[in-house]
């Protein structure tokens, strides 16, 4: 088992809760079962697929906030994490980038109907199904640029008993945005609030940078932090992810 997988990682870095989503949509994956949601309005439209915070759960999104979504012309699949709402498991970081394949293939829709929407810890999946699939776009928002450094903030590599040298080798070998993000040529939306001192802005602009899309816009936000950067910039925001989706579909 990678030391990614770690129960202490497990525990400390996320904060699953209860809470099934309606419109729920179970996903069967290596060891669990996931409770995501899921509405066709119009077949015809594309699909947004949704990958939320390490402090939230699908239902937090459904009804509300799916319209929001719904009314810029998309369907919006809301992928759950293991451990989190409806779904079975226990959140595993590594485990669950073969998850988002999985999800991604629940969608029933191809992927080249698909944008890819992940905020904050949802980045890494986000970046991981756009470097394995060709997905019309990818937006990240309040994203991870370095993974290993997230994890070591709170956990030390003797902790998860292996040395510095591995521990840093396996990031390099799962969480490789920067090799991830230069494969993706696809649209490419990054948004971040200037003043999130959760996940600091300097994570957008590197994954911003190390995009190779020739399509790729970096939206810095003025209001808000890492968990109001929506509400708090709710014109500005909408207009930049309408026009995006209105371009890439």
């Amino acid at each position: 088992m990678t030391p990614f997988d770690h129960p202490i990682v497990s525990a400390r870095y996320f904060f699953p809760r209860p809470g099934a989503p309606p419109d729920r949509v179970d996903v069967a994956v290596d060891g669990a079962v996931l409770a995501c949601a899921y509405r066709v309005v119009n077949p015809a439209w594309p699909t947004l697929l949704h990958f939320h915070g390490n402090g939230e759960i699908v239902a937090d999104y459904v009804p509300d906030i799916r319209g929001w979504y719904e009314a810029m012309g998309v369907n919006v699949f809301f992928a759950e994490y293991r451990g989190y709402g409806g779904s079975t498991g226990t959140p595993q970081l590594a485990a669950m980038l073969n998850d988002a394949v999985a999800i991604a293939e629940a969608t029933g829709v191809p992927p080249e109907r698909l944008v890819v929407f992940a905020r904050s810890v949802g980045s890494i999946y986000g970046i991981e199904l756009a470097s394995r699939l060709p997905v019309a776009g990818l937006v990240l928002e309040s994203g991870i640029a370095d993974v290993l450094q997230r994890v070591t903030l709170r956990a030390s590599a003797r902790e998860l008993g292996v040395d510095s040298a591995t521990l840093i080798a396996e990031a390099k070998r799962l969480f490789d945005h920067q090799a991830k993000l230069q494969a993706y040529k696809g649209p490419l939306l990054v948004m971040h609030a200037k003043h999130d001192d959760l996940v600091r802005v300097g994570h957008a602009e590197q994954n911003h940078a190390w995009s190779g899309s020739e399509d790729k816009t970096l939206l810095v936000l003025p209001r808000g932090d890492h968990n109001s950067i929506m509400f708090a910039n709710l014109e500005a925001y909408g207009q930049a992810l309408q026009e995006f989706l209105a371009r890439v579909v």
